[in-house]
């Protein structure tokens, strides 16, 4: 995934598609699946605290519009955070920009998600 061409192949199903992709989403949906399972018989985090599980369900317009901005970029850079840092520790200096557009990303939306919440 830290290859931005095979993610770019991915998303290309008209041309030169590549569906090894949907294994690596597949295996990252099961884990989180099983992740969710073991946490919902916790009563604590693993090192103290309470523990913050979600407990909301409705699909409001914020998450829906900060899915579409996530994909869109993931789309347009082929990287998504994960392989972008691998590949900002390899040099590329595509990952380099994409990792500063994240970070700038993040600050915004805290700043805007904050405000509204005031």
């Amino acid at each position: 995934m830290s290859n931005p061409q095979k993610i770019l192949n991915f998303l290309d199903i008209t041309g030169n598609w590549d569906p090894s992709l949907m294994f690596v989403m597949g295996g990252a949906v099961v884990v989180g699946l099983a992740g969710f399972y073991l946490a919902s018989k916790r009563t604590e985090a693993f090192f103290g605290g309470a523990l913050h599980i979600p407990s909301r369900r409705d699909i409001s317009q914020p998450l829906v519009i900060g899915s579409l901005i996530f994909g869109a970029g993931w789309g347009i850079a082929g990287l998504c955070p994960g392989p972008a840092i691998v590949a900002l520790g390899a040099g590329h200096m595509k990952a380099l920009v994409f990792v500063l557009a994240m970070l700038v990303g993040m600050a915004l939306c805290n700043r805007f998600v904050r405000g509204h919440k005031q």
